[in-house]
This record gives C-alpha cells, structure tokens and sequence, in this order.
C-alpha cells in the first residue's frame, strides 16, 4: 500500500518551512534521500516508527498531517517544547505497540470493537498490541485518531523513576519466590502505568504500616528490632512535584506580582519583604536568638499576626521564609487548587506538599522565572554566581533551575537529590531522565555521595548509566543547622544534573571533555536493578539476575562468580 502522496506533500512542506534539506533529514533518520523522496512523492509506504521519527525531526504532531487547514509552522509550537526533551531518535521510546494497547484499554474499547472500528482484523490489532508486528504509516495515523492520542503520547517515556521503583519495591523478601525479572516490570509499566502506580502506593502503605507495628512494638518491649527498609514520607511530595514536572505557572505569576511591588534595584531585600508584609497583610516579622534548649527556624503566630524567625538561620534562609509567608497569606487558594488534583495517601503527606508549594513559591518571588530564566542562561547555570546575584543559598539556586519548565521559556531539565552522609535520599526530583531510587540509597558511585570527601568545592563528572545514557552532575555539600558556635551542624550533598546534550549550556563542562570515554564513570541507579557485574562496590546482587554463591570463585565482589 502506497503512503498517501498528500501526507508525503505535507512532510515536504514542513521540511521545508524548517530550512532542512532532504539529504540532512534523511541523514538523521538514517534512510537514502531517494528513499525520502519517494516517502515525500507518496510513492513508498513506510512503518509507524520511521513515521514517528519524521515527526518528530519535522517538530509536527501526527494530526498536523490530516489537518485540512493551510500549513502554518506555527501551530507546532506547542510539539517543539514538548520534544525539545526527548532524547536522540535512537534512543526514543518506541514500543508503539503496547501504548497503543494502554491508551485503547483507557477509554474502554474492547479489542475486537476496536479492530472493527479501523478496518482491520483482532487478530492484527492483538498482534500490533503485542510487538510482534509493525504498523504502517497510514494505520497508525488512523489509529492515533481513533484513540485521541498524537506523537508525543506515543513516543514519551515510560514515568521517570515508575520502572526503578517498581524493581526496588519487590526487592523485598516477600517477593523471592516469585522470581519476577526486568522485562517483565518494563512490560507492566508500558502498559499499565496505572497499575504499576497502585502498587507503588501500596508499597508504600505497606511499608509505613510496617515500620508503624515495629514502632510500636520496640516502645513496648524496649528493644530495637527494626532492621528493615522503612519508606520515607516524602516521597509523596517527591510523586507531587514529578506530576506536575515541578512547575506551578500560577505559584509564578502570583511571585511576579509581588516581586514587582517588593523589588529593590531589580532584586529582592530582606527588609523589603518584612516591609510588605506589614503593611499588605499586618504582618510583624520578628528576629530574635531561641531560648536555650528550645530552638526553633520559624513561628508564625496567626492570632498576634506575628512572624518570629531564629537568629540562628542564615539571612538566605529568613528571605525564603519571609517570602513563604507572603505566600501562605495571598496565594493559599492557589495552593489549595493544585493539591485538590493529586491524591494524598494522608494528610500528613498533603501539609508537607503544602510547605514544598509554599517554599516553591517563596523562591519564586526572590529568584522571578523571567529575570531568572535570562541571567542562568547568561551565566550557563552557575550556580554560585546565580545565588550572589541573587542572595540566595546554593540549595535554594539548585532547587529553583529544576523549576525552569514554561514551555514558551524552557530551561535545562534537570533531576535533583539531597542525601545525608549514611546515603539517605531526603529529596528527588527527575526532568533529566535519570532515574533516582525510591527506596534505600542510590550509586555509591555518584559524584553525590564523593562530594562528601570535599566539603564545599563542587565536583562534575560525566556519568553512564547502564543503558548507555550520559549525564553530567555536579555535586557539593551544604551544613544546615543552627548558626552559633559550638553546635553542630549536619552536612548534606546536593546533587544537579543533566543530559550531556546539554553539555555547552552547562558552565561545569568546560573542563570536561564529554567525548573521551576514558572521563565517564559508569554508574547505576541501585545495585539491586544495576546490571553491572565488574563493579566492585557492588553490595547486593542485581534483583533480575539468577545468583548462586560459589565458594571456589569470586569476582570483584563477593556476588560476582563465574556462574553469573
């Protein structure tokens, strides 16, 4: 069957509209440009894929090609930003098959209904479904009509971090005899990401339970019995955040509006915020040193309209607590309306996504998205000029990039993690792609947990994942605490990072030579889903894999053998 030599028109007018000469896209899509030709002049059929990846070079959507209306270059702005994150056509998502059998199941239809309703017979359709046929062009644009679904839905990844946290939740013992492998996870969440969804909120339910019952079964007995993974509660606003791609457009034209009114020669002030506090809302903001034994960072007393705020904490750290009071007070129904969307296992889980919107927001009013957006832009993202122009804290700065998601104004995507020195994950968050654990630590061997052996100096390194992918992060440690001498204060590490496309964007690169493989560390994302055997700090053996301990044989680790 011929491809329509209408549609073949309209993929040569959108490449040319782009100023891309055939012989270049052909070149990217890895065809001879007389095979283009004759895809362009509808005189070759072509399979679904390499229609996908057309589309995708052509930054056009698949109902671009049967719309009636003039061509307009224009109308693909909205495809751009949502491609302008997808990684190389190689390397794109593309098991059309299975999505095409989750977006169907979605909206009802039985198979044989289906099958009926774009002219073909079950049998094909469950082949498709299942992979084991290819589509045609033409089918897959009727087919992409019937279910209400275009080439970004088609060509998404699977929820960034859904697959790793499906593996790490049954490492659990109560799954050994299962014997459940990675294909077969990657099966699920392909297609059915919403089931895979519920039983990471059942995991996590379970888990809380679990470490409930111990709980209280230590205070009763008085011994410590818990040896096991517990989950941390966070992780819900960790679920909220990735959602919502860690963008709130109203949370950033209400910080617009007040940094308008608070800004002092193009920047926010501590005095000013606590200026207009009290005359917007009679709002008194006090700082004053706790009393001994009684520490507290804030206190905001709503009947004597009252913020008091530690002596202790930094001057960065009282701007953003200023700055989130301002929030609470003039953007709470704004707040409300973003967490009524998301259901909360809690509302313990609720009032700490709360507090991450209010701080979300608080940062917004003293780093604005606009002015923001241009001087990382203007600096590559260098994140100590960014928090000096700013006054603000390096946590603060690497938290606010990953916000940068407008689609008319996009920054770098990147993923985020805070970690403590015993390897505890306390905050994720991935644009990147990387995938970060849900439960236990992650890679001894990311740059994040290393930075610890150089307080303070920011270290970059190229990373490899096992799938081939290289990102660049940066890590650097951070003390958070009270500021009087003679207390302690914990260490963290805070830890950026992005896809090495990005690399010129990227100010930490320029020491970097991200083509020389010899640079890159290869890391994995936990040693139960790494499929790296040669690694030496290897402290579990990989979940997917049959191991049998082997007195007589060892590799670098004691989980490594010949039979593995």
């Amino acid at each position: 069957m011929k491809f329509s030599k209408e549609i073949g028109e309209k993929l040569r007018v959108f490449r040319k509209r782009l100023g891309l000469q055939a012989k270049k896209l052909a070149e990217q899509l890895d065809i001879s440009p007389s095979y283009l030709n004759l895809i362009e002049s509808g005189k070759r059929a072509i399979d679904g894929e390499l229609l996908l990846k057309i589309c995708q070079e052509l930054r056009i959507e698949l109902s671009d090609l049967k719309n009636e209306n003039d061509i307009d270059i224009s109308n693909s702005k909205l495809a751009i930003s949502k491609f302008s994150k997808v990684k190389n056509l190689n390397k794109l998502d593309l098991k059309i098959g299975p999505k095409i059998k989750a977006f169907r199941r979605q909206l009802g239809l039985q198979a044989n209904k289906f099958a009926e309703q774009i002219n073909i017979s079950p049998s094909y359709l469950n082949l498709i479904e299942s992979g084991k046929r290819k589509i045609d062009g033409n089918l897959l644009i009727k087919i992409s009509k019937e279910l209400r679904v275009d080439l970004s839905d088609l060509t998404s990844k699977s929820d960034i971090n859904l697959e790793n946290d499906i593996s790490n939740l049954l490492d659990d013992q109560l799954f050994d005899d299962l014997d459940i492998l990675g294909p077969e996870v990657k099966d699920l969440v392909n297609t059915n990401p919403k089931i895979a969804k519920a039983l990471i909120k059942l995991g996590d339910n379970f888990k809380q339970k679990d470490h409930e019952i111990v709980n209280q079964v230590e205070n009763l007995s008085g011994k410590i019995i818990d040896n096991r993974k517990t989950s941390f509660p966070g992780e819900v606003i960790s679920d909220f955040l990735q959602e919502n791609k860690n963008y709130f457009p109203k949370l950033e034209n209400f910080a617009n509006e007040i940094f308008e009114k608070v800004q002092k020669n193009n920047r926010t002030r501590y005095v000013a915020l606590c200026d207009f506090l009290k005359k917007e809302y009679s709002i008194k903001v006090r700082d004053l040193i706790p009393e001994e034994k009684k520490p507290f960072s804030k206190v905001f007393n709503k009947k004597n309209k009252e913020l008091l705020l530690s002596d202790y904490n930094s001057l960065e750290t009282k701007k953003l607590h200023a700055a989130a009071q301002i929030a609470q007070e003039g953007a709470n129904d704004i707040i409300e309306n973003y967490l009524s969307k998301f259901k909360f296992p809690s509302e313990e889980s609720k009032r700490l996504s709360q507090v991450a919107l209010l701080n979300y927001c608080g940062a917004a009013i003293l780093m604005p998205y606009k002015l923001f957006h241009n001087e990382c832009k203007r600096l590559k993202y260098d994140l100590q000029l960014l928090q000096n122009t700013f006054a603000t804290s390096f946590e603060q700065v690497a938290h606010r990039v990953t916000c940068l998601q407008d689609p008319e104004l996009p920054g770098i995507p990147f993923h985020f993690l805070r970690v403590d020195m015993a390897g505890n994950i306390s905050k994720r968050f991935s644009l990147s792609g990387i995938e970060i654990p849900r439960y236990g630590g992650a890679c001894p061997r990311w740059n994040v947990y290393s930075a610890f052996t150089r307080p303070g100096v920011i270290q970059a390194a190229v990373s490899k994942m096992t799938n081939g992918e290289k990102y660049v992060c940066i890590a650097k440690t951070v003390e958070k605490g009270v500021g009087r001498y003679g207390q302690s204060k914990s260490i963290l590490s805070i830890g950026l990072g992005c896809e090495a496309k990005y690399a010129k964007e990227f100010v930490y690169t320029e020491n970097l030579d991200i083509s020389d493989k010899k640079t890159e560390i290869p890391i994995g994302v936990s040693c139960r889903t790494c499929d790296r055997l040669d690694c030496s700090q290897r402290a579990f053996p990989p979940l997917h894999k049959k191991f049998d301990v082997d007195i007589n044989t060892r590799g670098v680790s004691v989980y490594v053998n010949d039979n593995n």
